[in-house]
């Protein structure tokens, strides 16, 4: 592994994803509290309207697209070699995103935004901060070439010119007429047994000129959220200030998924804040989704799981964020020695704890009832090792940018005991700071 300092003071993340912005398939990922930046990947595959191509770098920043049609099964080529002992540390491998509708029409007919659906790139060259320093790490025979490469665009003010801004404020796309009306449909279909809870979510969109990157620092600095990162693909851009892991692929074939389903409003107040807490704590009706959550995440696991293996050692945890407090379980397992990670990370998309249950049922209610796809709201962010070690996460507060519209989503668990007034309230208690955040970048345009 070539690594060498790179001689660049660290100005923030979003300014070091600035000065790399004509590179393709700039990705960051926080995961545990490193910081890895990733760029020009040698080789990648990207799916848009159920399209799957690939393409190969022929130079630092060309590529060409690849003649035969790609398979996935294929694409991941990971390493039967003993992992080794660097857990939540990305070594070189695959780095990527799969959208909530991708993964769904592996189980139901779903319709999909008219942007990218799956992007997972093969990076082999990346820069970590580490203590406060920048250095550039390369698996790639041509890494002192790239190494100076880089050290030269890094040197170079970055060209974005076009500043972010809002030409209209983000706002929900249904009424509250709408959303009583949806809720009611998921009571009808509880009551006739179709299901016994649905994660019903709706969307927040709004027009925009320039990078949804100038925003990034303040909703990082804003949301505080373990799982954050940021993708660019063209004129892509995704925005993630996720506090929920998916799944965890650690050594030793350990895998662990911790499902978020319960939510309550952080307040200034010290003595509001620990009720707001103490009433999640002992919510029954919270207790009784994440359980739901937690079983099917087991269900799910235990396919390609040791027989004994899945376990839940924790349930109910309550961890604090600083709009939320969520309830978190945790569930464990060991994966069986032929099993192939990307197989049981596609596979168990789209997470239990943004479908429902039972999960097909109510992916298809999903679909019936939601006014738009999706898209990455509720699919994943995150990358594989070449030895399949890795972390991917749940993408909930998460910020979406395709050519000129932003959006952004905000949900809950429907059950029987659910009471609409509040479960549209939950929305913007999950929402709200970000989309106030956003709506600062509004500027009305002159009227003649």
């Amino acid at each position: 592994m070539f690594r060498k300092l790179l001689d660049f003071p660290s100005n923030g993340i979003a300014d070091l994803l600035h000065r790399l912005d004509s590179l393709f398939g700039c990705i960051y990922l926080k995961n545990s509290g490193e910081d890895i930046i990733a760029f020009s990947p040698e080789q990648y595959c990207i799916s848009i309207q159920q399209q799957l191509f690939s393409y190969s770098r022929n130079h630092f920043t060309h590529y060409q697209k690849d003649k035969t049609n790609p398979s996935l099964n294929h694409f991941f080529n990971f390493t039967t070699q003993s992992a080794p002992k660097t857990q939540h540390t990305f070594q070189g491998g695959y780095m990527g995103f799969i959208d909530y509708n991708y993964a769904s029409r592996q189980h139901i007919d779903a319709n999909t935004k008219s942007q990218p659906n799956f992007y997972v790139g093969i990076y082999k060259t990346f820069i970590k901060q580490e203590k406060g320093q920048l250095f550039f790490y390369s698996l790639e025979d041509c890494a002192e070439a790239f190494f100076k490469f880089i050290q030269q665009l890094l040197a170079t003010q970055s060209l974005n010119n076009q500043k972010f801004k809002l030409l209209s404020k983000c706002s929900a796309t249904w009424t509250k007429s709408q959303y009583d009306q949806a809720f009611a449909q998921i009571q009808k279909y509880i009551k006739a047994g179709d299901c016994y809870q649905i994660n019903l979510t709706q969307e927040f969109i709004g027009k925009a000129n320039g990078s949804l990157l100038d925003t990034a620092e303040n909703f990082w600095k804003l949301t505080d959220a373990p799982y954050s990162g940021y993708l660019k693909i063209d004129d892509f851009e995704l925005l993630s200030c996720s506090p929920e892991l998916f799944i965890d692929f650690e050594t030793d074939r350990k895998i662990t998924t911790k499902p978020i389903k319960g939510t309550m409003p952080r307040y200034d107040d010290p003595i509001l804040d620990e009720q707001s807490k103490n009433t999640l704590i002992h919510s029954e009706k919270d207790q009784a989704e994440n359980v739901m959550i937690v079983d099917l995440l087991r269900n799910d696991l235990s396919v390609y799981a040791e027989t004994g293996s899945v376990k839940t050692p924790k349930l109910f945890n309550i961890e604090s964020f600083k709009q939320v407090h969520h309830m978190v379980s945790e569930v464990t397992a060991t994966l069986k020695s032929d099993v192939n990670p990307f197989e049981v990370l596609f596979t168990a998309l789209p997470g239990g704890s943004i479908t429902g249950a039972p999960k097909i049922r109510a992916m298809q209610i999903i679909e019936e009832l939601e006014s738009a796809p999706r898209g990455a709201y509720c699919g994943s962010l995150g990358y594989f090792n070449f030895d399949g070690t890795g972390s991917w996460n749940i993408l909930i507060r998460s910020i979406q940018k395709y050519q000129d519209e932003v959006s952004l989503w905000a949900g809950g668990g429907i059950t029987i005991a659910s009471d609409c007034n509040a479960e549209y309230q939950e929305c913007f208690d999950k929402v709200s700071a970000m989309l106030d955040l956003l709506n600062t970048w509004h500027q009305p345009q002159n009227e003649f």
